[in-house]
């Protein structure tokens, strides 16, 4: 998958940033795919959540992970230069914009 700079081995389950490798966790890997395959769409915590855990979401009193994982993305983002690419929409979720 290749969506401008950026290109997404999903066999390899690896993503470049301008050439350069991220590397990302499991659960990093699977947001950043699902924000891809979303971009410019807002996405809610909670679709965020379903996606990665799938019906376990259902026990849990909050989606606070889902913050986590999208801090460190941005903090990964930012690193390479591209620290605009994911958004935050206050009281909606989280955008990633191309």
């Amino acid at each position: 998958m290749e969506v401008g700079s950026i290109k997404a081995d999903l066999f390899l389950k690896t993503v470049a940033i301008a050439g350069q490798q991220m590397p990302l966790t499991k659960n990093e890997y699977d947001l950043f795919i699902y924000m891809l395959t979303n971009k410019n769409r807002v996405v809610s915590r909670q679709a965020i959540a379903e996606h990665i855990y799938g019906e376990q979401t259902d026990n849990l009193a909050s989606f606070d992970f889902v913050y986590s994982h999208i801090k460190n993305l941005k903090k990964k983002l930012k690193e390479r230069g591209y620290g605009d690419l994911l958004q935050t929409v206050y009281g909606l979720g989280y955008k990633l914009s191309l």
